[in-house]
């Protein structure tokens, strides 16, 4: 049923958000070289591997300095980017993974291989379900770059603290990913409760 629902979902958002999305393609773009989209991989259901599609907000070969974002003014971040990731419309794109079913609308953020390797047996448990663009993780830890930039060790702070944080809160959708729970976290994502 959630797949369905998926499905119906991100075809009808990239259909009726395509005006938008193509200008924020179009504002992207301009205001600075490099495509228009940032393809990372990420772990998806089962361990399997997946190219994950965002609008890029960072200048190119930002990913050298480090895979986490610290703080709201990080100086890899471009003009247009500091809008779209403040506004979360740099995850639009993902409508096309959640269309792909390599995603869907609510699940637990998928990772990347160095930080998924650290898991232990239990947090592997989120592997178990399909990844989402929205969890209750990102509801709570929605202002995680501030977090990270009151750290004296970021990266250290994001694998001993936040990381273990975010797995247990997510815990909950994979005990019970009813129909019920994913339009919940839908609706506390679009309206912040």
């Amino acid at each position: 049923m959630l797949r369905v629902l998926d499905f119906v979902f991100s075809l009808l958002g990239l259909i009726i958000l395509f005006p938008i999305l193509f200008l924020i393609a179009l504002w992207v773009s301009l205001d600075s070289k490099g495509p228009i989209f940032y393809i990372q991989k990420r772990v998806g259901l089962k361990g399997v591997d997946f190219n994950l599609y965002k609008f890029r907000s960072m200048r190119l070969d930002s990913e050298k300095l480090g895979l986490l974002t610290i703080g709201g003014r990080d100086p890899r971040i471009t003009h247009s980017g500091y809008f779209i990731r403040k506004y979360k419309i740099d995850e639009l794109p993902q409508l096309l993974n959640v269309l792909k079913g390599e995603m869907s609308l609510v699940g637990p953020r998928p990772e990347v291989r160095k930080y998924v390797d650290l898991y232990n047996e239990s947090q592997q448990r989120v592997l178990w379900v399909r990844p989402g663009i929205t969890d209750e993780a990102s509801i709570v830890f929605k202002n995680e770059n501030e977090i990270l930039a009151r750290s004296t060790n970021p990266e250290h702070a994001y694998i001993h603290e936040i990381m273990p944080a975010k797995i247990e809160l997510n815990k909950r959708f994979i005990e019970d990913p009813s129909v019920f729970n994913y339009f919940k976290i839908i609706f506390k994502t679009i309206f912040g409760q």
